[in-house]
């Protein structure tokens, strides 16, 4: 089983509604997760049942021993990482299974590509994703790992959902994973693992904090709208709000320019102790309801111990399970 940043590499469409959910539910999906970023590795066991959480560990990460980067060599202490990860997995063991493997945000592009028409072959269509990527990647797009699905934009017109990130550098963080024995079964940045945790009514923000790498998505009706992901000057701890709303405001207008509508509800993670700072600061300036990433519909009917991922910032953990379960 081949992995990349997702391993669905085509998705024929067949309605408007949870296509993102679809794409997701398309790949592997190990009952064990793991997560790498800059500050921690994780890791998660999911039960049978949806929502249902067996155990989890989390386990800090000495300060640079990952820097996020599409372009260099992310893994600069590899004995640190491997240490925490070997910790995490002490008390969530893979058992020899599959596991799914998050990584950074930066690590993967995500594009939203207009065409008029695309092949169905992926001999055919990966050429050409690479050729129209060609300008718009910091890196040679014939050392990458592609992924793609089809959706329709707001008039009716074929958009493809992609993903890339440079070959070897993927590799860097599956290979610490595969170094304690455990096999990656599929991998997928951290926002994109989280999108299923957000509301498919009405138009939802999510501004998704890791680290310095702010992330700013918008869904409507499971189709992914906006993705922008930026390093920020600093943490979430000492951001100013308005280095935030700065980031986000190109990403609402866009989508109010291109999709003639509002926003209706935000949602926040990865914000800390300062997240009412934050949340103050969107509902002034965007006048709806801003709100922590727990209080989204699916969020509040998972178990008490799934809901305690949110509390400690492991949304992705929780997203990954809630598409589709194990």
């Amino acid at each position: 089983m081949s992995s990349s940043p997702i391993s669905a590499s085509q998705l024929e469409q067949t309605g408007l509604v949870h296509k993102i959910d679809r794409w997701l539910n398309a790949m592997p999906h190990p009952a064990l997760v793991i997560e790498l970023a800059v500050s921690h590795a994780a890791a998660a066991r999911w039960g049978n049942a949806r929502g249902s959480l067996d155990s989890y560990a989390i386990e800090p990460i000495g300060e640079g021993s990952i820097v996020a980067s599409p372009v260099e060599g992310n893994i600069v202490k590899a004995d640190a990482v491997r240490s925490a990860l070997r910790r995490a997995l002490s008390r969530v063991p893979s058992r020899g299974q599959d596991v799914a493997l998050l990584i950074p945000d930066p690590v993967v592009r995500v594009f939203i590509l207009p065409f008029e028409n695309f092949p169905r072959r992926t001999d055919e269509a990966l050429p050409l994703l690479r050729w129209r990527l060609k300008k718009s990647v910091p890196f040679d797009v014939d050392e990458t790992v592609v992924s793609w699905m089809r959706q329709a934009g707001r008039e009716g017109n074929l958009e493809i959902l992609t993903a890339v990130a440079r070959s070897r550098i993927v590799r860097e963080y599956e290979e610490i994973v595969e170094s304690l024995g455990a096999k990656v079964g599929v991998v997928l940045s951290s926002t994109l693992a989280t999108l299923p945790l957000l509301e498919d009514r009405g138009a939802t923000l999510l501004v998704r904090m890791c680290a310095r790498t702010l992330t700013t998505v918008i869904v409507q009706g499971g189709g992914l709208c906006v993705y922008r992901s930026t390093e920020m000057p600093a943490e979430s701890s000492l951001l100013d709000p308005q280095a935030m709303l700065d980031e986000v405001f190109p990403a609402t207008a866009y989508y109010q320019d291109t999709w003639g509508g509002m926003i209706d509800r935000v949602r926040l993670s990865g914000l800390g102790m300062r997240e009412e700072i934050f949340r103050r600061a969107l509902t002034s300036e965007l006048k709806v309801s801003v709100g922590p990433l727990s209080e989204a519909d699916d969020a509040r009917q998972l178990e008490a111990s799934a809901k305690d991922l949110l509390q400690h910032n492991l949304d992705a953990l929780v997203g990954w399970n809630m598409n589709g379960g194990s």
